[in-house]
């Protein structure tokens, strides 16, 4: 089991925490990690892109000039995909991007991106984050203190001071435990979790 130091909100070393290896500790899956990063980034695409093909296009029913005798290339409609205000070709059409993943493969994807930052030495394990008031100051005072810039804050709960003083802070997110995924793990640099959301990933991740 690996060892990590708990800092307190002044960037103060408090003590050592021990994670767990079924969650900290997991041989890592480069390829189950691509699917859950994969699977994230098409699940956030809208869909819903739309253009008309040349069946749709108004006009066009009749045939713009004789077939022979004019010189010019032979032509069916004025909103055939050549002219200005006909069709497109393959024309995009809404559809769902979405696909599912199998529970396992998800928890396993986590498990393997929080190892890695485990391996990298990328995690910070906070003593608390209280926050007497919303002040997005103090807030980045705390990330100063511990050295984390580009960070995803994950807490046990939903901690609206923290959230709130986060939000405007450039290349920082919060999480709640039950909201993390493999995407945000591995997109920010440092992982900023409280004492506490470590001891509830261990208790659903595991």
């Amino acid at each position: 089991m690996a060892n990590v130091k708990v800092y307190n909100m002044s960037g103060a070393e408090v003590g050592e925490i021990e994670l767990n290896d079924a969650v900290f500790g997991v041989e890592i899956n480069e390829h189950v990690m691509h699917l859950a990063v994969k699977q994230y980034l098409a699940n956030q695409r809208q869909g819903t892109q739309s253009a008309k093909t040349r069946s749709e296009v108004s006009g066009g029913g009749r045939k713009p000039f004789r077939q022979k005798g004019t010189g010019r290339a032979r032509q069916g409609s004025i909103r055939a995909p050549q002219w200005k205000g006909g069709g497109v070709v393959f024309a995009p059409k809404p559809r769902d991007y979405s696909f599912k993943l199998n529970k396992k493969v998800k928890k396993l994807a986590l498990q393997s991106a929080l190892t890695s930052k485990v391996a990298e030495n990328k995690i910070i394990v906070l003593e608390n984050l209280d926050l007497a008031e919303v002040k997005t100051k103090e807030m980045a005072k705390v990330l100063g203190n511990i050295n984390a810039g580009k960070a995803l804050i994950v807490m046990e709960g939903s901690n609206k001071n923290a959230i709130l003083s986060a939000r405007n802070i450039p290349e920082v997110k919060t999480a709640s435990v039950n909201t993390i995924n493999t995407y945000d793990v591995l997109k920010y640099n440092t992982l900023v979790v409280t004492k506490e959301a470590v001891a509830k990933i261990e208790e659903v991740y595991a």
